[in-house]
């Protein structure tokens, strides 16, 4: 598959079959998430491969979160939706969960999210190589101190996270602002 190919599949998979990935295909991909650019060649990230203990309870942590009387007020507040329950579910279907984790350093903030977020989508268009569905989690964070005391990284910081699994569905490209009114020449 060539890399526009890969860009042009590449998907946000939220239904899964019952497959496991290999260890192998689990490291090619991460291996690419290593080779992205980063600011100042930081590499700011770490992966941590979430067992499937660790991942139903990650899972459970956000449901519970979603469905807090604390996250209704946010949500009443900010307009937003529930979409941590529904990620916490999604998460509970997939194969591998990918937690994304950064030094905490508020000076590299900015550089580092962005660093991140070239690492993430090399490992995207790497699963999607590979014919593994991806999904980019940044739901996740609403239960960030939790996850880092599960996992026993409360010194660090987490990013997001990425979930990969065989897909169980070939969902359509949603729309894309047309070129013409995202470029600006000068």
């Amino acid at each position: 598959m060539e890399i526009l190919e890969a860009i042009e599949k590449r998907r946000s998979i939220r239904k899964f079959i019952d497959k496991e990935i290999s260890k192998e295909d689990v490291l090619d991909i991460l291996n690419c998430g290593r080779f992205a650019p980063s600011a100042k060649n930081r590499q700011p990230w770490i992966f941590v491969v979430a067992s499937s203990e660790v991942k139903e309870k990650i899972s459970k942590l956000m449901i519970n979160y979603g469905n807090s009387e604390d996250y209704a007020l946010k949500c009443i507040k900010f307009n937003c939706n529930q979409s941590v329950v529904f990620t916490g579910n999604v998460i509970d279907k997939g194969d591998v969960l990918v937690l994304i984790l950064r030094e905490k350093d508020d000076n590299w903030l900015l550089a580092d999210t962005l660093s991140i977020g070239a690492c993430v989508e090399n490992m995207c268009l790497r699963a999607t190589e590979l014919g593994i569905g991806s999904l980019f989690i940044s739901d996740i964070v609403t239960v960030s101190s939790e996850v880092l005391d599960l996992i026993n990284f409360k010194d660090m910081e987490l990013s997001c996270a990425l979930l990969l699994g065989y897909p169980n569905q070939d969902p359509k490209m949603r729309p894309r602002n047309d070129l013409k009114n995202i470029v600006k020449w000068l």
